[in-house]
């Protein structure tokens, strides 16, 4: 039986750091061809007219919490993966302290058991250390799961690895990448102390960053570094947020050869502590948003290339849940749906180019953990597309909200660009903001 092609006409193709007009012809789950112009093979073919608007290949998100298995009051790996789609996200790779935690294999497949029913993008998740389960992170395959999660800092899910010994055996005898989120504990417990004893139960939200303090993500990451560098361990440090930090990395070797790399939130570059005082707890996250300063500092680092990888971070929290008071409310927020079209703003302000974006977005996830097959637009990968219209403004609102708690640190902006087309392994499952309810997403395969 002939399978299904769809031939993409006149489109600007982003990738591999050029810009060039052609059209794309997907053949099953596949890119066939990527030429100048191509002819419908058959009257059978689905023939998608661009009209000249940009296509990348679908971003992958090296770093989501979509909250299930336990938190489902939050979110869904469904509902979030259908917001992803919406916001271009073909990939996701989903953290370890869910509940139960991803801790053993028994529990990590069981996670994948799920996304295989109900997940519209394609789906890894990441394999929880603790200070107990060497044994089980050594069971790990590395070709089928995508690395090891270690929170240095405890977080959501309070999975803190914080015995000296047990890292540097995770970090000399594990074959998974590690990535690490790094705030030290210690320094943590004290500021949070003081601001207790000056200001009770409601301390204000803007003393957040100096609680989660540049001092304790550099104290951490600088540590994890050290670590790393002893050991020979594979190592990749989530979400800078200090400028401070942005030093300890190198931009000296192709990404394929670094054995120490950096990702960057969207948060992060887009807010500062100049947005407490008009976002309050909805832009709490672990790390803190901070000073605009940082700000400036990771955009370089990013541009650069001492940071390899734009990643969400999504941890969604229920409305209720975010409206309490600084010490009750949890750190995290949605952003997969508008990941893109922030990033695609940043553009039109002259911050970054649409190659730029696709080589952080796309490109750096695929190599940097050895997705096979997916990041790029090239024969013979799985087709994982994404069309963008950069003049179509729509505004961010509560009934176009697609996370299933309801809201967006976005809201009531208007991005300049929007997606109009998501490909999943060459299935159409989101055309101008209506989904065709195709859950066409796979397990991601590394080839390690």
């Amino acid at each position: 039986m002939q399978e299904k092609r769809t031939l993409l006409k006149n489109a600007k193709i982003v990738n591999e750091g050029h810009i060039f007009e052609g059209d794309i012809l997907i053949e099953g789950d596949v890119i066939k061809e990527v030429a100048d112009s191509i002819s419908a093979k058959s009257s059978q073919d689905v023939i998608v007219d661009l009209e000249g608007n940009y296509v990348f290949p679908g971003v992958i998100d090296d770093q989501v919490h979509f909250r299930e298995p336990g938190l489902t009051h939050k979110a869904t790996i469904e509902t979030e993966s259908r917001a992803a789609v919406a916001g271009g996200i073909t990939s996701f790779i989903e953290m370890p302290n869910t509940i139960p935690q991803a801790t053993t294999i028994e529990k990590l497949e069981e996670k994948f058991a799920i996304a295989q029913k109900s997940s519209f993008a394609n789906y890894s998740f990441m394999f929880g250390g603790t200070n107990d389960n060497l044994e089980e992170i050594l069971k790990v395959d590395p070709k089928k799961v995508a690395g090891l999660k270690l929170f240095l800092g405890s977080s959501t899910g309070d999975m803190l690895v914080d015995n000296p010994k047990t890292l540097e055996n995770i970090f000399s005898k594990t074959r998974l990448l590690i990535s690490a989120h790094c705030e030290d504990e210690a320094t943590i417990k004290r500021n949070i102390e003081a601001h207790l004893e000056k200001y009770g139960e409601d301390i204000p939200i803007e003393c957040h960053p100096i609680i989660r303090s540049e001092e304790a993500c550099y104290i951490s990451s600088s540590k994890a570094i050290e670590l790393a560098k002893k050991t020979g361990a594979r190592l990749h440090v989530f979400h800078l947020s200090t400028a401070k930090e942005t030093k300890l990395f190198s931009n000296k070797v192709p990404l394929k050869d670094k054995k120490i790399t950096a990702e960057v939130c969207i948060h992060h570059l887009w807010f500062s502590d100049e947005d407490y005082n008009s976002k309050g707890t909805f832009i709490k996250w672990n790390p803190a948003v901070k000073k605009a300063k940082d700000r400036d500092e990771l955009w370089k680092a990013l541009l650069d290339d001492r940071i390899d990888v734009i990643a969400t971070d999504h941890a969604p929290h229920t409305l209720e849940e975010k409206k309490n008071t600084y010490t009750k409310a949890p750190s995290g927020g949605p952003l997969v749906q508008h990941a893109l079209p922030a990033m695609l703003e940043m553009h039109h302000k002259g911050r970054i180019s649409l190659e730029k974006i696709v080589e952080k977005m796309c490109h750096n996830p695929a190599i940097l953990f050895q997705i096979e097959k997916r990041g790029y637009i090239k024969p013979g990968y799985f087709a994982d597309l994404v069309v963008v219209d950069l003049n179509s403004p729509w505004a961010v609102k509560k009934e176009n909200i697609l996370y299933k708690c309801g809201w967006s640190p976005f809201e009531g902006v208007t991005f300049k660009s929007r997606i109009t087309h998501t490909f999943v392994n060459g299935a159409l499952a989101y055309k101008n903001f209506k989904f065709l309810d195709v859950k066409a997403g796979k397990r991601l395969n590394f080839d390690r």
